[in-house]
């Protein structure tokens, strides 16, 4: 084994990657993790049991949960290209959210029954428009680091 092989990237002066899971990614990590399994099985037996009663408000529910899980995945892998593209299903997901809230705040009455995003995520404490928003934060500033 070589001096430079031994040498940690920090003392050569290369630039070490960023782990994305690490510090404040780790407690995105959970969350969207959280998230993931809860908006999927929330959806998976919404639409196996009365698939008809609210097929939009379960199709976005799963939407959601293939989003979050995404945004899991990237945070876990890391590398650069696992964080732009978190970064982009954050933005995606933060667009969701304020779509699907503002819609449900405006016409109640086309959704039959709630989503994950419904009023901006109000049954899940606003998680769901703060996730992103905090997910974004993370993200950028993971590549500045």
């Amino acid at each position: 084994m070589t001096e430079t092989e031994r040498t940690p990237a920090a003392a050569t002066g290369e630039k070490q990657p960023f782990d994305l899971g690490t510090g404040p990614g780790r407690v995105l990590v959970w969350f969207y993790g959280v998230f993931t399994v809860a908006a999927a099985s929330r959806s998976i037996v919404q639409m196996i049991l009365d698939f008809g009663r609210a097929p939009l408000a379960y199709v976005l529910s799963a939407v959601a949960a293939l989003v979050y899980g995404f945004i899991t995945y990237s945070l876990v892998r890391g590398g650069e290209k696992a964080r732009r593209t978190a970064l982009v299903c954050c933005a995606a997901e933060l667009l969701g959210v304020l779509v699907v809230g503002t819609w449900t705040m405006a016409e109640p009455s086309a959704f039959a029954d709630a989503t994950v995003w419904s009023d901006f995520g109000m049954g899940y404490l606003f998680i769901p428009v703060i996730l992103p928003i905090t997910g974004m934060m993370w993200l950028r500033r993971a590549r500045t680091a």
